[in-house]
């Protein structure tokens, strides 16, 4: 392959070195803008996500029922059936858990956003890309006499494809 040519695919693609970047994903730079409330959140999420906090709620509650309903006689009863102090705490951590599984998945619903309006904004130059392309490729091939003047498809290809018009199709099917 001549110099030029390979001058040519290294502007095109790049040089070794730019591959070698590391491309930071839009997940790992909203990670790392997060507030320490959003921190806490998705930590205190995976950790109550877990089979481990699974199986320790279901021992601790297991114990306090046997505890409270007599079979563990060795121990008092401190909270006699219908276990109020248990419930308040049982309604507490749901709560709380709640609220922590809410944040994080506020702000892995921003990053979505965010990247799917990325995608749709990549999709969109890519197409604007292709159109120019395919007009390039007509035109090279109408310099070498070839008649595309009868092929239909090519001319709905050759337009540029309407964001609004797509949009207000969109927006009519859903509403």
């Amino acid at each position: 392959m001549s110099q030029n040519h390979l001058s040519f695919l290294r502007s095109l693609f790049g040089e070794e070195e730019e591959k070698r970047k590391i491309f930071r994903s839009i997940k790992a730079k909203a990670d790392a803008k997060r507030t320490a409330t959003e921190k806490i959140a998705d930590f205190m999420t995976a950790s109550f996500g877990s089979n481990v906090f699974l199986v320790l709620n279901a021992v601790f509650f297991t114990f306090w029922i046997l505890i409270n309903t007599g079979y563990l006689d060795w121990l008092p009863i401190f909270d006699p059936f219908p276990f109020i102090h248990l419930t308040t705490i049982v309604s507490l951590e749901a709560i709380i858990l709640a609220i922590f599984v809410l944040i994080s998945q506020n702000r892995t619903t921003k990053v979505d956003d965010l990247r799917e309006e990325t995608d749709l904004q990549l999709n969109l130059i890519s197409q604007r890309e292709i159109t120019k392309l395919i007009k390039m490729m007509a035109l090279l091939l109408e310099k070498q006499g070839i008649d595309l003047s009868q092929d239909p498809e090519l001319h709905k290809m050759l337009r540029p494809v309407s964001e609004d018009e797509i949009e207000k199709k969109l927006e009519k099917e859903i509403l």
